[in-house]
């Protein structure tokens, strides 16, 4: 009864590709809550990086700087890159898992939902975005959107909002410098 009553809704497939998009969120925030969260490692990399940030600002807000200061601020923003890189390593290996769990995910919407619009776009997308909202799509209509761009923007929506309200998202004074960081610009 309730699938009939989905189905003859209109917005039946679009709800159901947001709906397993915030259970794949959830999914994937608890898988790395298990992996990384919880581990004293990731609470001491964390902790590190926000003292090393808070003690930067304060270095920073001060007017007189001399050389044996600047030194020590050198100091504190290579403690501040080491600490970021280790975590963003520590957190490599549940990205694998969780990498894993999207592509099920995405496999199983992808063959549930072939060639079939789950959604109307408002505008006529840039011809760059068009290739993606009209994936596997029949006609012309570029205002058609396919399951994997509504699936694509709900994924980045939803898990960057949900970590953020449950405060797993990287520390605030973290530099967002990933695995292969920018070489150092300071050549003295």
């Amino acid at each position: 009864m309730v699938t009939q009553f989905l189905s003859s809704f209109k917005y039946s497939d679009s709800l159901t590709v947001v709906g397993i998009s915030i259970c794949t969120a959830i999914i994937c925030e608890a898988i790395s809550y298990l992996l990384i969260y919880r581990t004293n490692s990731y609470k001491s990399l964390k902790s590190a990086i926000d003292k090393s940030s808070k003690k930067l600002e304060t270095m920073k807000t001060q007017d007189s700087i001399s050389k044996n200061k600047t030194k020590k601020k050198d100091r504190v923003e290579t403690s501040l890159k080491d600490a970021s890189r280790d975590l963003s390593l520590f957190k490599f290996k549940s990205g694998a898992v969780v990498a894993l769990v999207l592509f099920m995910v995405f496999g199983l919407l992808n063959s549930l939902f072939d060639g079939k619009t789950v959604a109307k776009i408002p505008f006529v997308p840039i011809k760059l975005v068009q290739k993606m909202s009209h994936r596997n799509l029949p006609g012309d209509d570029m205002t058609d959107c396919s399951m994997a761009f509504l699936y694509l923007l709900c994924s980045v929506s939803i898990r960057t909002n949900l970590q953020k309200f449950l405060g797993f998202s990287p520390p605030r004074g973290a530099p967002s410098m990933g695995l292969f960081p920018m070489p150092d610009q300071k050549t003295s």
